[in-house]
């Protein structure tokens, strides 16, 4: 699979399982052996089982409202990234992250490193300056 489709179902399946909190449907995009990073401090999660617990750890206190995702970037190599904004609540409160992923695609089109860079605030911040898909 070329690198834009791949990038593209990446995003397009992550926005809409990201707002139903269906870690399986993204686990589905992601190589056995993945690794992910999910901020540049942290230790990474190798393998989709650590991944999906870490996804089941972070959708655990969050009710999202909207989900978006800039078009994906694409380079060279198998190599994508893409801008993403999620206005949630969390414990009841409204909150705002905003970030970007980094992903590299194999052959088959899936995942094999994911690297987010991402922030959060505490209020709904719904402008960014990029087209969502």
């Amino acid at each position: 699979m070329d690198t834009a489709t791949a990038a593209r179902r990446f995003v397009g399946v992550w926005r809409r399982a990201w707002a139903a909190h269906d870690v399986e449907a993204i686990l589905e995009l992601y190589a056995d052996g993945c690794v992910h990073r999910s901020m540049p401090f942290r230790e990474p999660h190798r393998g989709r089982d650590e991944l999906g617990a870490y996804l089941r750890w972070s959708f655990a206190s969050e009710h999202p409202i909207d989900v978006r995702f800039s078009e994906p970037l694409v380079g060279e190599d198998g190599l994508a990234v893409a801008e993403f904004r999620v206005l949630a609540e969390e414990d009841g409160r409204p909150s705002t992250l905003a970030g970007c992923v980094f992903v590299r695609f194999d052959a088959r089109g899936l995942a094999v490193e994911t690297r987010d860079y991402w922030h959060s605030i505490p209020e709904s911040v719904s402008a960014l300056p990029w087209q969502t898909t």
